[in-house]
Parts: C-alpha cells; structure tokens; sequence
C-alpha cells in the first residue's frame, strides 16, 4: 500500500461524532490521538461527551453517548502522566474512513481541538511539515 503524504495540520471529518472539517494537528511526537471534549460524564456504564468550544466553531455542542470506552494513561510532553477516557471513531482523510482510537481531553486553549499521533499515522501516511491541508485540499467536493 502507497502511503499518502500528509502536511504537519489538516482539516477533517469525524463522521461519528457528527463533527466535520475539524482543525488537526499531525503531532509525531505523540502516541495517542487526542480530542478535544468539554465536558466528560460517566454514568450507568455509559460515557456522555459534549464537544462545545468557543474557540472551534466546528464543534457543535451536541452530546454523545458511548457505549464503549476504555482507560489509559497517556504521558505528556511535559512528562506528567494522566488517565483518560479513550473512545474508538472514525475519521476520513483524502476522502478513506479509518479507524481511530481518541483520547479526551479539554484542549479548549489548543489551538487544535484534535492531535493525531503516531498510533494512527503508522502504516498509512508519511508526514511532511512543509505542507498543510493535504486531505482537505483533495476532499471530494
């Protein structure tokens, strides 16, 4: 399988979520794949996620219940290690939906609501951090 390039930000869809042409940043430095969630209940076995954000009008304050979702931990640049809800999507680049496992996280103050990280990259993209917008730019119209 050819591995498509990618740029080092992109915008793309998260059709589960109902969340499209988010902002991400393609970070290699990280494992995990990150999103941003403003608020995070758990409750009878389920977890409700709202994502809302002033600062990412893409985000549609809708709440999502899911089923499914496991724990980790996830150690920060700064070296502090802490535990998250991880949930299991999808997410569409250059038009293909794949797989991906997110993490929650308030990245409210991000820039980006949403990190994608090595564990998803792996296999399937190159990245080259001269570029930006590479699946956005060939998205289907």
């Amino acid at each position: 399988m050819t591995k498509k390039i990618l740029g080092r930000i992109d915008k793309v869809d998260f059709p589960k979520l109902n969340l499209f042409d988010v902002a991400v940043k393609i970070d290699t430095g990280a494992f995990t794949s990150a999103i941003h969630c403003s608020e995070i209940i758990e409750e009878n076995n389920t977890l409700r996620c709202t994502f809302k954000s002033k600062g990412h009008p893409n985000f549609n304050s809708k709440d999502i219940i899911f089923n499914n979702y496991t724990y980790t931990d996830v150690k920060s640049s700064n070296g502090f290690k802490e535990n998250r809800y991880k949930i299991k999507s999808e997410v569409v680049f250059f038009g293909k939906k794949y797989k991906i496992n997110l993490t929650l996280s308030t990245r409210d103050d991000m820039k980006f609501p949403v990190l994608i990280g090595r564990q998803f990259l792996s296999k399937k993209f190159l990245v080259d951090v001269d570029l930006e917008d590479q699946s956005f730019n060939n998205k289907a119209l």
